[in-house]
């Protein structure tokens, strides 16, 4: 059996996967994705990176405002197809992913169970986990909780970070989906149901915004390190301090390296004005490798030192 797809996404990370269902032949009857939105300073309409896809390879394409819209309801159910796959969407009502009779499946980023939610591969990293992977379930009507049907691990490495993990899933994630339609279509897979009663204690993966960015310094420097990586290059860690005019400053940090001991003072600013900045942690420092100051480009601290007075610099937080 070609099952006749119609596949939901938004960003790269789902392009990556809509791409591998192309490639395989699936005939894919409709891309579902967000509709455009103003973006960036001017304000201009920009579309998801799964419309770009979507109109470069004449997909047709369907951008409902709402998922319970009666006229966007109709035309999904006109297409007719057997299965939906979902890749970083939005959450589905079950008048959708109970439409096809084959079902709805949704790729995750994380090895379910654990890190369910809208950042797993932030969280991963964030929390010093040295295993993720991607995840293809069934949709319910419950977040990331339907049952499994396909898993592949891979390590997480120590200069990982979200940007190259997210990457490196998204590959994984291609494949894995390519498998699961053909399963599906085979009839040669069992749903796994997941452990509903483990959620409490398994680490999940909430929306991260901009305030829980920032840096606390009396963190650990293996701790600080990991909250860097898991956010770098984005939505990125950032520091507040004050200048030698007492103005306030936000800088966003990009690469670090910890350092355990000897006694530092936490959120105090150590240089040597040529080559090295670091930051006094509750057991070290945290050596700042790359970083952007508001309103510039992302520089070396290398390159920072050329410009700035740092010892004028104090840390707030």
């Amino acid at each position: 059996m070609n099952p006749r797809i119609v596949f939901m996404g938004t960003p790269d990370f789902a392009v990556a996967s809509l791409d591998a269902i192309v490639a395989a032949g699936y005939d894919v009857a409709a891309v579902v994705t967000t509709p455009d939105r103003p973006a960036g300073r001017g304000q201009k309409l920009a579309t998801s990176a799964v419309k770009q896809y979507a109109l470069q390879h004449d997909l047709p394409l369907l951008q409902p405002e709402k998922l319970r819209d009666p006229a966007f309801l109709e035309a999904l159910a006109a297409l007719q197809a057997d299965l939906f796959v979902v890749v970083a969407f939005r959450m589905l009502p079950q008048c959708v992913w109970a439409m096809p009779p084959m079902g709805t499946f949704n790729l995750h980023a994380s090895l379910l169970p654990r890190y369910r939610g809208a950042a797993p591969i932030n969280w991963a990293i964030i929390n010093g986990e040295k295993e993720t992977g991607v995840t293809t379930f069934l949709l319910n009507e419950r977040i990331d909780e339907g049952s499994i049907l396909l898993q592949e691990t891979t390590p997480i490495r120590e200069d990982d970070n979200v940007e190259t993990l997210h990457d490196r899933l998204a590959e994984m994630g291609k494949q894995l989906v390519v498998q699961t339609i053909k399963g599906l279509a085979a009839g040669a897979l069992e749903p796994k149901p997941q452990n509903i009663e483990a959620t409490d204690t398994l680490p999940n993966a909430p929306k991260i915004f901009k305030e829980d960015c920032q840096l606390h310094w009396n963190q650990p420097a293996h701790v600080l390190h990991n909250f860097v990586r898991g956010l770098s290059p984005y939505p990125a860690a950032w520091m507040r301090i004050t200048d030698a005019k007492g103005q306030p400053q936000q800088i966003k940090i990009y690469e670090t390296r910890p350092e355990k001991g000897p006694e530092s003072t936490p959120g105090t600013l150590y240089s040597d004005g040529k080559k090295s900045l670091k930051v006094g942690t509750c057991d070290g420092f945290l050596h700042i490798i790359s970083l952007q100051m508001s309103g510039k480009h992302r520089i070396s601290v290398e390159e920072l030192l050329r410009g700035y007075d740092v010892s004028t610099w104090k840390t707030v937080y």
